[in-house]
């Protein structure tokens, strides 16, 4: 059977060769989605269609991240401005209550992308968004171990959901080859985060009212009042979250087709090019009429790339958080005081920010997403060796700035490889979710891998470390390899068979039009 292979970034004429037409109307009613498949997509429209969705909806998502990775990582600042002594977290206490945090964001990731199209995403995400942000404002009032526990446990729980959404969210709107920019642009807010917590945690750790010190985390303690016995419990940040996530819901639009700030002939061309981009992979160019099945399910779940992309991920994650939640314990275990380690925190965040946007910028020009990995990972362990051997503090710093460099950028790649590697939406969901599951599944030894015992050097952490990123090589490689190996065997038309085993559109990624990105 003869195919056509359509390039990715290759935009199309109408199929029928008419003249596009000039539509007046605000909105798309049902049904006008059968005129999507005969609108035209000239570049200039594309191009339109593009630089409006990254004004309208990229900003937000940023906005989201960033506050979503300072709630979950200052508890890190907090911890070298008084913490563990304020509410006695003798032993592994400290390290628990890091660990608690994962296990109803591990639970809820696959089942929150499968409902995020039912409730619609331009609110479902904002929701999420709200939620950890009364968490926060409320945890102030933890004044013990069992409180804290409590608090980071429904901030888990509400935060879960999230990453996986934002990346599911935007392959409803951009083409696989322009995803991945739009995941940097706004996964750079992770080590953005690190760099604003450490000047807030500065700022904060200074505030003592009447006794009364406000930590770097959600939580300000001190001795009770002789005159009232209450306790100052405010979080600025939780309240900031919660008016964010507000203001986000009157914006985001749930998907191309109920985007109030495109035209009509817009909205039918976003649709259309999610159609083209799909490669045979969708029968539909309207995300809304995907149904859900148990087979896509478990097409997800047995794909390979599914499988190596979330061990990878794993892989990949497990220096990201230990480093982002121990880099302030790691500076000061370098013989800065509290205050000087809580402000040198900011320049490696800082290198990591502007890592992550220009490997995504590349990745998508080279339309590629392994090799971004591959350099990423030999930064990140060219730092952790010179933490590692060097005896200079200011060598030893210079560490921390090559593994911001190298494994900021790495966990976009990844995620957005596997996005870009599966399809339809349930599919990808699917896959999605399970892949951000299984890599924060890693948290279980990020958390650990740092322990008071271990310091000043933490030698036993950093090798680790090491080994991890060694482990995310192999992977990353084995995945190039077999990308390859089955792109090669489509292109000479083994997959063919696929085609008579009924509807082409349940082949979601298998189809033979389907071109994995490497």
């Amino acid at each position: 059977m003869a195919r056509r292979s359509i390039d990715t970034d290759t935009v199309s004429r109408s199929p029928d060769g008419h003249e596009e037409k000039v539509l007046d109307k605000t909105h798309i009613e049902a049904a006008d989605f059968s005129r999507v498949e005969s609108i035209g997509i000239d570049a200039a429209l594309d191009r339109r269609i593009t630089r409006k969705f990254d004004t309208h909806i990229v900003p937000w998502l940023f906005g989201l991240w960033l506050l979503a990775f300072i709630d979950r990582s200052n508890i890190g600042n907090a911890k070298i401005d008084g913490l563990v002594k304020d509410l006695k977290l003798t032993g592994n206490k400290f390290n628990i209550a890091l660990t608690i945090f994962y296990v109803p964001y591990i639970l809820v990731d696959v089942p929150s992308n499968w409902v995020l199209k039912y409730f619609g995403a331009g609110r479902y995400l904002p929701a999420l968004s709200i939620g950890w942000g009364l968490c926060s404002t409320f945890g102030g009032l933890t004044k013990s171990y069992g409180g804290l526990l409590a608090f980071r446990f429904f901030l888990g729980l509400c935060e879960g959901g999230l990453l996986g959404g934002m990346i599911i969210y935007l392959s409803m709107f951009y083409r696989r080859h322009q995803l991945m920019l739009r995941i940097g642009l706004f996964y750079c807010a992770a080590p953005l985060s690190g760099a604003f917590g450490g000047l807030l945690a500065t700022g904060l750790a200074q505030i003592n009212y009447h006794g009364y010190k406000c930590k770097a985390t959600d939580i300000c303690s001190g001795e009770e009042s002789a005159n009232d016995g209450l306790s100052m419990a405010v979080d600025f940040r939780g309240a900031i979250t919660v008016l964010f996530g507000i203001l986000t819901t009157f914006f985001l639009p749930d998907t191309p087709g109920h985007a109030k700030f495109l035209s009509e002939e817009e909205r039918l061309g976003a649709m259309r090019r999610m159609k083209l981009d799909a490669h045979g992979a969708t029968a539909t160019s309207d995300v809304e009429a995907e149904k859900f099945s148990w087979g896509q399910v478990r097409l997800a779940l047995l794909n390979w790339n599914t499988i190596l992309l979330s061990l990878n991920f794993f892989a990949i994650i497990t220096p990201i958080y230990s480093f982002s939640l121990f880099l302030p314990t790691i500076i000061a275990g370098l013989g800065y005081t509290r205050v000087t380690a809580q402000l040198f925190t900011v320049p490696p965040n800082m290198g990591g920010f502007l890592m992550v946007l220009f490997c995504s910028t590349l990745s998508d020009k080279i339309k590629a997403r392994g090799p971004i990995m591959l350099g990423g990972c030999c930064l990140a362990i060219i730092g952790y060796v010179m933490l590692l051997a060097a005896s200079r503090p200011v060598v030893r710093y210079g560490g921390t700035f090559f593994i911001a460099a190298g494994v900021f950028p790495s966990s976009p790649a990844v995620m957005g490889w596997l996005a870009n590697n599966l399809a339809p939406h349930y599919i990808r969901a699917t896959g999605t979710g399970f892949q951000i599951g299984i890599a924060n599944c890693a948290a279980f030894i990020a958390t650990f891998v740092y322990l008071p015992k271990d310091a000043p050097r933490f030698r036993v952490g950093h090798s680790i470390n090491i080994g991890m990123l060694v482990l995310s090589l192999i992977l990353t490689s084995t995945t190039i390899l077999y990308v390859k190996w089955e792109n090669a065997k489509r292109a000479r038309g083994d997959r063919d068979d696929r085609l008579a085993l009924g509807d082409e559109g349940l082949l979601g990624d298998r189809h033979p039009s389907f071109r994995y990105t490497i």
